[in-house]
């Protein structure tokens, strides 16, 4: 019997439109929470971007056999670089020319951890052959991650903060308030589109008070220099009065030695 091609492969696998997400609810709020902070904070660090994809509790579609067994493997969280950014309905391999996941997250839970750390990793590495993966828990906060060599993963070195540095991403993961987030390489925290805008209010709020402040400044300094202006003006005033009696009594005095010499030349 001939051996099948892969066009002929290609041929038999169903129209990828058809191929919905068939992946289980997140284990819990926590659970959704989190995956929910991972997308939104990467999308809005790259949104000026549309060269990728963000896959959220997606399914992925690899092979034949995978959709006779239904042995689906949708990682929680996965980004593929260097593609299009539109809506899908799950990612179909054969439909994205062969490409995998650049990087993968899971979000344990007491029902996936050990299939996280075990049968996914190795499919992830050996199959997919993706670059990175992590996996974290919001319960117990334990993150491990592992960067690619050859056919297995190696964990990534932490720095000094606990942090791991994400190739694909450019920035460093790491457990901050007890949820798994990403910092750049300076190490400042890549904000969520609401902690954006709040920070963003928090700085018209204090641009506001700096306002106000110079404007009570400037009206404090206006007081004074009006103040100074009418000490200025009394001490002008003053000075004015001061000389007026001075040439009055100049004029007095010569009036007296006028009337006095007047005399004097009288008697004689």
């Amino acid at each position: 019997m001939a051996a099948i091609t892969a066009r002929e492969l290609e041929m038999q696998m169903p129209d990828a439109k058809k191929l919905l997400s068939d992946e289980p609810e997140m284990e819990s709020s926590l659970h959704y929470m989190q995956l929910l902070l991972l997308v939104t904070c990467l999308e809005w660090a790259w949104q000026e971007r549309d060269d990728f994809f963000i896959g959220a509790n997606l399914t992925i579609y690899f092979s034949r056999q995978q959709l006779k067994n239904r042995d689906f493997r949708g990682p929680d969280f996965f980004l593929v670089k260097n593609t299009t950014k539109e809506p899908r309905n799950s990612w179909v391999v054969w439909e994205e020319d062969g490409r995998y996941p650049d990087l993968i997250i899971e979000l344990l839970s007491d029902s996936t951890a050990n299939v996280d750390r075990t049968i996914k990793r190795n499919l992830y590495a050996e199959r997919f052959h993706t670059p990175e993966y992590f996996y974290f828990s919001p319960d117990t906060l334990e993150f491990a991650g592992f960067r690619l060599d050859i056919n297995q993963y190696k964990p990534i070195t932490p720095n000094a903060q606990g942090w791991l540095w994400s190739e694909v991403i450019g920035a460093f993961l790491g457990v901050h308030e007890k949820q798994l987030r990403y910092f750049s390489l300076e190490g400042a925290l890549l904000p969520t589109p609401q902690e954006t805008a709040q920070k963003e209010i928090q700085k018209a709020k204090q641009e506001q008070v700096k306002a106000e402040q110079e404007r009570i400044k400037a009206e404090q300094e206006r007081i004074k220099a009006e103040q100074e202006r009418i000490k200025a003006e009394q001490e002008r005033a003053k000075a004015e009065q001061q000389l007026k009696r001075a040439e009055l009594a100049e004029t007095k005095l010569q009036e007296l030695q006028e009337k006095i010499r007047s005399l004097g030349i009288a008697d004689e």
